[in-house]
């Protein structure tokens, strides 16, 4: 198997060149100015950006117990239409991933038959250390906490347990920072004061920014408390954002952060227009919390870029606000947002590929994934910036059909994502091809 691409302008650590890429099996053989198309199949591909294809290290693919709403396999296939290669999915199925017995039921639905690579959280409940220090951390991406209920009733909220698991898990933590009685005394006051009137467009005052900050600083006083490797998911303030150290050095950098697209696209002012579709957890907040967001990732305050895809039904969305759960799907188009927001000038085309691609692979050790080089995987994307792609039903591969950003136009598109040295995405077409394998990590 020889995959040649010819005269496509590469982004990698920081600089653009005009280069050919071959690619012999699964892996980057040979990078150069000009190499020889004998016995290849050749993708010509002058006017197309070669990125490293996107590793996305937070989202819900519902699988096992929610059918309706998604599966790994079409969330997958969703994925590489968006050209991301690489997913960490969630604990809060059903069964929920408590154990690495049930955890691993979800790595065996998703071998051999998933276009791209995968890695699955262990999650963690009030009582379940024991077998969260069972979990092997050289295969799995990390460990998920629930500090803030979400979408399901996974919760730690203790703060003796979140103490030893702090200090005893070998593992990456990631969190989702919600102070749950804040957030519990602010739904009562909320339904007692407006009852059948409250809206979505109350929802980040419901879930306030004090709840994020007040969670996310006692998740960093744990860390540095018990030296413990922290990564708290989806900033929504901008208090949060001085949290962090600004630094790119991420090999020493034992407390890290996550950006959503979601956050830095949409603000409060859309819930008049799209109400539930971007009703999440936390919630999206103020035009100043988004840019104080975007500034932060400039300022490598905050490391990753990611979704939070989390699909529902159209049903579920059209409930009145209390009853509509919150998560919205993004995963196929999460460079589209951020390529329009390059195209807006609030970031480089750099800085998307270093927050989308490398940081990841670097945050999570994951081995010789993130960087387009000689000896990598192949985990590419090619992405043509000459077209106007309009988003629309017939064109969404979520399982859910729906999309916050239908009748949006980008100008840009994906036009082949390749995972493994195979091509799984061709001009709007998701081959059958199980090209995905299981992430490993270099711990």
């Amino acid at each position: 198997m020889k995959l040649l691409i010819k005269n496509a302008t590469l982004i990698n650590r920081g600089v653009r060149t005009q280069k050919d890429v071959l690619i012999e099996n699964d892996r980057i053989s040979r990078i150069d100015s000009a190499i020889s198309a004998e016995m290849c199949n050749v993708i010509e591909a002058q006017d197309y950006y070669l990125l490293p294809g996107v590793i996305d290290d937070q989202v819900h693919f519902r699988e096992p117990g929610f059918p309706y709403k998604a599966n790994i396999l079409s969330e997958s296939r969703a994925a590489v239409a968006g050209g991301v290669t690489s997913f960490m999915e969630m604990p809060n199925t059903k069964p929920q991933s408590l154990t690495p017995e049930l955890l691993e039921d979800k790595y065996q639905i998703a071998k051999g038959s998933v276009p791209a690579n995968y890695s699955f959280y262990m999650g963690a409940s009030n009582d379940n250390l024991e077998q969260v220090l069972r979990t092997d951390p050289k295969t799995v991406c990390g460990l998920k906490i629930f500090m803030g209920s979400s979408t399901g009733d996974m919760l730690v909220d203790d703060e003796t347990v979140l103490r030893q698991i702090f200090s005893k898990s070998p593992m990456l933590i990631a969190t989702h920072c919600e102070h749950e009685p804040s957030v519990r005394a602010r739904v009562a006051e909320y339904k007692e004061r407006y009852g059948d009137r409250a809206t979505a467009q109350m929802h980040p005052e419901v879930r306030d920014r004090e709840a994020c900050i007040m969670s996310s600083s006692l998740a960093i006083e744990l860390a540095r408390e018990t030296g413990a490797r922290l990564h708290i998911l989806h900033i929504s303030t901008a208090e949060e954002c001085d949290l962090f150290d600004a630094s790119r050095d991420l090999s020493e950098k034992l407390i890290t952060s996550e950006a959503c697209v979601h956050h830095m696209y949409f603000c409060d002012e859309d819930y008049e227009k799209l109400g539930n579709k971007i009703k999440c957890n936390p919630a999206i907040k103020s035009r100043d919390d988004r840019a104080a967001i975007r500034q932060a990732v400039l300022d490598h305050k905050i490391d990753v870029i990611a979704t939070d895809h989390a699909p529902h039904t159209v049903g579920e969305k059209s409930q009145h606000y209390w009853d509509a759960p919150s998560g919205l799907p993004l995963v196929q188009h999460s460079i589209d947002i951020m390529m329009d927001l390059v195209s807006q000038g609030v970031f480089d085309l750099e800085t998307l590929v270093d927050k989308m691609c490398h940081a990841p692979a670097e945050m999570f050790k994951i081995k010789d994934r993130g960087y387009i080089e000689e000896g990598m995987y192949a985990d590419l994307v090619l992405y043509d910036p000459h077209v106007v792609k309009s988003v629309s039903k017939a064109n969404l591969a979520y399982h859910c059909g729906w999309s916050p950003l239908e009748g949006q136009q980008f100008h840009g598109s994906v036009r082949y994502t390749i995972v493994n040295g195979q091509i799984v995405y061709n001009n709007g077409f998701i081959l059958p091809v199980a090209a995905g394998q299981r992430l490993s990590f270099d711990r």
